[in-house]
């Protein structure tokens, strides 16, 4: 049975020894952080801060930070989810009574998509005018602009149609009334509000922070536009989500949730918001976003506030986003049947790289399908893009390189986006909102049968190489003591059995998988950074031959990765055995 509420799943995990009570008073304002960083890493419990600093309200932390307390969230294995989905559309395409039999128990779970309506909801129990400081909010990191509430998710409705959207923003608290309302690009929130707002309209909007654990997963999943998220956990849950009418708002609100934020985003207002550390491993630059005006604040008897860290891999969302994967991926066969697998990887921030193993049914149908992944959804805002045979786990990111020594050549199987919809948290291109992409097709035939270099040394041709790691299939990546792009210059021209070569920064750790994707991917944008060792037109096609050469360095301009203050790093290591008690 699914959990009803925030408070069943905490105290189910207490129960299985998977969260841990820190009794002992801990400041919102950094610290909180350093410690919930230092328990993700080594994949430990949930933890309940019970006494946060300036606050009387409890903050939960890292609730899903293990694909074991993901599993239990869901009650399955997320892949089972997604291939529930694709077998049930299978039988159902085309209708039959045989297809309808064979998928009763999934239809059963559909009719608990329709959220149920009730008199009164946990949520309301106390209704006041709202003060935002007095609740736990995180500050995460040094540089932020102050504090923000991480884990809100918000709620609108359509200003013509009325559906329904949830989604995850950030919402920068300013006073006791006001936050920011962070609505990125591509994402359906902004959508709905750029529709109110082309008729002048201001748009009512409801924040829940902490509910069940299936309606938090929810509302980052990414689906498609006009489809209910509230809806889409009724039919995860198995049961219908209760929803009770706002106090304040014309829209229903999760009844078990344990705060509600209600009030109106004006239409045609903006205010400065920002910087604050995002899941890029970066400081977001300062921007003009919508502002939220709360108007009341509903909340549970004894509430818990929900928050989790946004900052560099590995987080909270790598375990978010590797089971909404499973659950989701499987339905992009339904438009491309030719697709096998696919994995966005939480060390490149997810949109930075996307692999995808995949058939060749008719010449160049990889790349139509690449084509077509980009025009899709939030796949749309995909950076790079690397396809491989159907034999391939996409998810084996040496196997892949692998592939990209065997398969891939650069004139005939790579494609350069020079201008394309990017993330909003995206800064490579130095313009919001847009950039560059790559396509690197290395799906086709063998054409180097030859082994991959095991051994090579860069530091002959160029003395300001300081270190380098050559991985598998000849990606050869460096680290440069001056002037990345002249060095890179220089490597693609000499006599290096490579098929790669990476400048990255001192900060990167060459022998962390994860650690080197996100400091490559986060940190280039194709049409700006990329060399080869001859590049030219044919007619108005551009030719790519030889080694690439790619400057993921960080660069002036760019923002400053994120790293925690020594004080609090230092503090934190003193109380350590303090907060264990």
């Amino acid at each position: 049975m699914p959990f009803d509420d925030l408070q069943a799943f905490i105290n189910h995990l207490e129960r299985s020894g998977e969260l841990k009570r820190i009794r002992t008073e801990v400041d919102p304002v950094l610290e909180v952080t350093e410690i919930t960083q230092r328990v993700i890493r080594e994949q430990g419990p949930a933890l309940l801060f019970e006494n946060p600093k300036g606050s009387s309200v409890p903050l939960v932390m890292n609730l899903f930070g293990t694909m074991g307390r993901v599993r239990t969230a869901l009650g399955r294995e997320p892949s089972e989810i997604g291939q529930e989905l694709l077998e049930v559309i299978y039988r159902m395409n085309p209708p039959s009574l045989k297809g309808l039999w064979d998928s009763r128990r999934t239809l059963r779970r559909a009719l608990n998509m329709r959220p149920a309506t009730v008199a009164r909801g946990q949520c309301q129990e106390v209704v006041e005018d709202p003060n935002l400081l007095e609740l736990p909010v995180l500050q995460c990191w040094p540089g932020d602009a102050g504090r923000f509430i991480t884990y809100g998710m918000v709620i609108t409705h359509h200003p013509r149609t009325l559906r329904r959207n949830l989604g995850l923003y950030r919402l920068q608290v300013f006073d006791q009334d006001k936050t920011g309302m962070h609505w990125q690009s591509m994402k359906g929130g902004r959508g709905q509000y750029w529709e109110a707002e082309q008729d002048g309209k201001d748009l009512e909007v409801a924040v829940v922070i902490g509910a069940d654990p299936i309606l938090m997963m929810a509302g980052v999943l990414p689906l498609p536009e006009d489809m209910d998220e509230i809806g889409f956990a009724g039919f995860l849950r198995g049961k219908s989500v209760p929803m009770v009418k706002a106090a304040t708002l014309n829209m229903l609100v999760p009844a078990n949730a344990e705060f509600v934020l209600e009030g109106v985003v004006r239409a045609h207002e903006r205010r400065l918001e920002g910087p604050f550390g995002d899941h890029f491993g970066h400081y977001s630059e300062a921007a003009e976003f919508p502002v939220f005006h709360v108007r009341r604040v509903t909340h549970r008897r004894n509430a818990v506030y929900a928050a989790t860290v946004v900052g560099k891999p590995p987080q909270e969302d790598k375990f978010l986003g590797v089971a909404i994967g499973e659950m989701i991926g499987p339905l992009i066969r339904v438009i491309n049947p030719n697709i096998v697998d696919m994995c966005a990887y939480a060390g490149a921030g997810f949109h930075n790289l996307l692999v995808v193993s995949l058939k060749e049914r008719h010449p160049k149908e990889v790349l139509k399908t690449a084509l077509g992944l980009l025009g899709t959804g939030q796949l749309s805002l995909t950076k790079v893009m690397v396809l491989v045979g159907p034999h391939r786990d996409p998810r084996d990111f040496r196997a892949v390189l692998r592939d990209m020594w065997q398969r891939f050549e650069p004139a005939d199987h790579m494609l350069l986006v020079p201008f394309a919809p990017l993330d909003t948290l995206d800064f490579t291109s130095f313009k919001m909102h847009v950039g560059s992409k790559l396509i690197i097709d290395a799906a086709g035939e063998v054409m180097e049968p030859a082994a991959p270099p095991s051994e090579v040394d860069p530091r002959r041709y160029d003395s300001r190489v300081e270190k380098f790691k050559l991985l598998d299939g000849g990606f050869l990546v460096v680290v440069v003591s001056d002037d990345a792009r002249s060095v890179i210059g220089k490597l693609v021209h000499v006599p290096l059995p490579v098929r790669f070569i990476v400048a990255v920064s001192a900060d990167v750790e060459l022998d962390d998988d994860e650690n080197l994707q996100w400091g490559i991917f986060t940190r280039f944008d194709p049409a700006r950074d990329m060399f080869f060792t001859e590049q030219g037109f044919a007619g108005a096609r551009p030719v790519y031959r030889g080694i690439v050469g790619i400057d993921a360095t960080w660069k002036k301009g760019y923002p400053l990765p994120l790293q925690m203050d020594d004080s609090i790093v230092k503090l934190v290591d003193r109380r350590w055995g303090e907060y264990w008690r």
